[in-house]
């Protein structure tokens, strides 16, 4: 039985408190006392499950979006009968599978896609005919069913059932769950928590776990913890009983009708993921809200529920016997938040779950747990960790906006390189009119607007989307050649940028990178920043300014990972680049004046501005950081005098192609914090033998004896038809041995091409490079060709021309 505290009964320490009794919380305490960790309290303010658990639809759905987040969600299934057998309660589980239909081409593509990364996470799959799929569910009208993918493991559990048997579990273990116990504050001291406030007195704790999903945002406010979500109404139906109705019905999913369908005790519950969803409680989530249902709204779900009787005939014979909306907790990229708040010590977060929480609950639960108790995340959890938020994204009118996207995202199609439409505008570059007016259609990465490519004059700087060639293809295809063949002009205002300042900074930043960052004044090191196991934490350049000052540089999207002062960067690459600059730069820059790897202030023009000769890109360039009151006039100025050289302003995209074909790796795909230097082929960035050593030293020496797992391998297809663009698998001789991590239609080779991750058998040089390889694409497999060296440029020699 869970307890209902008084003063007397409330512990006045516990090791760890759980916030929050729906099924993340408990499978949080369920999972810490596995581990051992029994000194565990769970407060609830109401009853478990009274927030969203209790009203969620039971899908147990394994294949997700990456691989990581599919183990998280296989492992939920797996729980399920285990829960059964060491509690004796009941979860309701059956392994019904799952069937999604396709109506369009399009989207039938996006199914073959995902049944091929379904192969790498070990999964059952069949991509299936419209009569197949047509006779797995009976009831269905199968007109312009283009294809199907069935998921035999996938199934549907009771949510109310699950929760309870988890929170028995954590019991049994040893912690103690506590209903009815609000936590008013989280009790904090010198940048950690202390423990919570609750109506019946403070419990002292050294972790809080912010498990209170809906109300999340709130309490980490009272903390000064960004979590940014915001709740949504989430509206399903179910239909009086059916008569003969198969219990062993797939979940069916018709993305394409925004609509899932599964059998509920004799009747069928079908819910919505709709575009243009209602954000529900901008202004603050009642405190009292328990087991709560929001009112119905016909003229909202209407025309979709009306679409669905005409794919499911049934819906108008049977009748609706239950409207029923309730609200989730969305995030504004659709991912959920998981681990330790950056801005407190000992502050967890496991919130914002889009609509997943039920079947991501106990696979997130054991991780944050694992986390919890060994002091870092299991596995690369990167694309759900807290960290990858800034500040500014807890912005309730930011949040209020873009949810009403985001909840229809998960049914829509997800293109590649689709951007999201709301809340945009965020974040500018001081550029940003310049490079609009150049043609530049933007994307958004962390709320900057950058430009992805540049529609040429005439042509609509917009995204038609599709799983070929889209219609940008060919103009960032120009903009590549420019950067090979002649010069190219990128805006990388968005790269975070900090000082690092004071006497101790080179001992700092030695004992954090990898490399050798000393050295004079004006030398630019790429380095590692490594974990304790050594894994990469971090992928930058560091640059030393002075004595005791140093610039490090690294990527938009981990600036809140990472750790800013403003500069606007312009990076000016190509064969021409030392032309173009050597008309507007008052500096020697011939390789024996300004040699790679080196970084001094310049004139250029009229402004002073910091000149790196470095590249992403493979070829000669500077990148330049201009004090953001002079970036108009530096632009300017460049650009004027480029019209000679044939300067091309160049978009995101072509960096990624160009980079693809240097095989420079990527943090976040490429590499994670579960990779290390050695395997990635960056050992060259480790400097063994420097004074003091590093974070990671002692791993790496031992990772380094024991050899290589894996290695990270680029490949370039034979074909020149087929596109790459993440998790497709990787076949060598016949056997599955890895994933692409990132693709990208290399335009100087004429071929798409992939870097990914190859385990297992002879992992030597001359293995590897003698293996016939395939990788499958949408359910098919194409002859790849393997390279342990950059495929364009192998020895370097352009960047150092």
């Amino acid at each position: 039985m869970t307890e209902r505290a008084t003063a007397r009964e409330l512990p006045t320490r516990a090791g760890v408190v759980v916030i929050g009794g729906g099924i993340v919380g408990c499978s949080v305490a369920y999972h810490l006392v596995r581990r051992g960790h029994t000194d565990v309290a769970l407060l609830e303010r109401q009853r478990l499950t009274s927030g969203t658990t209790w009203h969620a639809a039971g899908l147990a759905t394994q294949l997700r979006a990456t691989y990581n987040m599919s183990m998280l969600a296989k492992y939920s299934a797996e729980l399920f009968p285990r829960l059964e057998r060491e509690t004796g309660m009941g979860t309701g589980f059956r392994q019904v599978g799952s069937l999604g239909i396709a109506l369009s081409e399009a989207r039938f593509e996006e199914f073959r896609r995902a049944a091929s990364m379904a192969r790498v996470c070990g999964f059952e799959v069949d991509v299936i005919s419209p009569a197949k799929a047509a006779a797995m569910w009976p009831l269905m009208n199968p007109d312009g069913i283009v294809g199907a993918i069935h998921l035999p493991a996938d199934g549907v559990a009771n949510p109310t059932d699950v929760t309870m048997a988890l929170a028995k579990g954590a019991r049994n273990g040893g912690a103690r769950i506590f209903e009815q116990v609000a936590v008013t504050d989280v009790l904090t001291a010198d940048g950690r928590v202390t423990g919570v406030a609750t109506p019946f007195g403070d419990i002292a704790a050294d972790v809080v776990v912010n498990c209170t999903g809906m109300w999340a945002r709130a309490l980490g406010q009272k903390s000064g913890v960004t979590i940014p979500l915001h709740a949504a109404e989430h509206f399903y139906v179910i239909t009086e009983p059916i008569p003969g109705l198969d219990p062993g019905l797939p979940v069916l999913r018709v993305m394409d009708e925004f609509a899932y369908v599964r059998e509920d005790a004799g009747k069928l519950m079908v819910g919505f993921f709709e575009p243009g969803a209602k954000p529900w409680a901008t202004d603050g989530i009642p405190e009292d809200f328990a087991f709560g249902r929001l009112p119905e709204d016909w003229d909202h779900l209407g025309p979709y529920v009306e679409r669905m009787a005409g794919r499911l005939p049934v819906l108008r014979d049977a009748g609706i016997k239950l409207f029923f909306n309730g609200p989730e907790s969305f995030t504004p990229d659709d991912r959920y938040i998981l681990g330790e708040a950056p801005e407190l010590s000992g502050y967890f977060v496991a919130a914002g779950f889009n609509s997943v929480g039920f079947q991501s609950g106990g696979g997130a639960g054991r991780a944050l747990a694992d986390w919890i108790v060994d002091g870092h995340a299991p596995m690369d959890l990167s694309e759900v960790d807290i960290r990858r938020f800034l500040p500014w994204q807890g912005n309730r009118r930011y949040l209020h906006d873009r949810t009403t996207e985001v909840l229809g995202l998960l049914y829509d199609m997800h293109w590649p390189f689709r951007q999201v439409e709301t809340a945009r505008g965020v974040r500018r570059s001081p550029l940003h009119d310049r490079v609009a007016a150049a043609g530049a259609c933007f994307g958004e990465v962390a709320g900057w607007e950058r430009a992805n490519w540049y529609a040429p004059p005439g042509v609509e700087p917009r995204y038609e989307f599709s799983y070929g060639r889209q219609n940008w293809f060919p103009h960032s295809a120009e903009e590549h050649r420019a950067v090979r063949e002649g010069v190219g002009l990128l805006d990388q205002t968005s790269f975070g940028k900090f000082l690092v300042q004071g006497r101790d900074a080179e001992v700092a930043l030695q004992r954090l990178c990898a490399n050798d960052v000393g050295g004079p004044a004006g030398r630019v090191v790429y380095t590692q920043w490594l974990n304790a196991r050594g894994g990469i934490e971090a992928d930058l350049t560091v640059t030393r300014l002075s004595e005791t000052e140093f610039l490090v540089v690294t990527a938009a999207a981990t600036q809140g990972r990472d750790l800013a002062t403003l500069w606007a960067t312009l990076n000016v690459q190509g064969p021409r680049s030392r032309e173009l600059l050597s008309r507007v730069v008052e500096a020697d820059l011939s390789n024996a004046g300004f040699p790679f790897g080196t970084s001094r202030e310049v004139d250029l023009g009229y402004a002073r501005v910091r000149a790196t000769r470095i590249t992403y890109l493979g070829e000669l360039g500077w990148e330049l950081m201009i004090p953001s009151e002079f970036s108009l006039h530096v632009y300017d100025t460049i650009v004027a005098a480029g019209e000679e050289f044939g300067l091309r302003h160049v978009g995101y995209h072509a960096l990624n192609s160009v980079r693809m074909e240097k095989a420079y790796r990527h943090w976040g795909h490429d590499i994670t914090d579960e990779d290390n230097p050695l395997d990635a082929g960056l050992g060259f960035c480790v400097a063994w033998d420097k004074p003091g050593g590093f974070v990671g030293r002692d791993a790496l020496l031992r990772l380094r004896e024991a050899g290589a797992a894996r290695r990270l391998v680029t490949f370039v297809l034979d074909d020149p038809d087929p596109l790459l663009y993440h998790n497709e698998p990787i076949w060598r001789d016949g056997r599955l041995v890895g994933k692409i991590t990132s693709g990208m239609f290399g335009h100087t080779l004429g071929r798409a091409i992939g870097l990914g991750w190859v385990a297992g058998g002879d992992l030597s040089n001359g293995a590897l490079l003698a293996s016939t390889y395939e990788l499958e694409i949408a359910n098919a497999r194409f002859a790849a060709t393997p390279h342990l060296r950059p495929p364009y440029d192998p020895t370097g020699a352009r960047i150092r021309a």
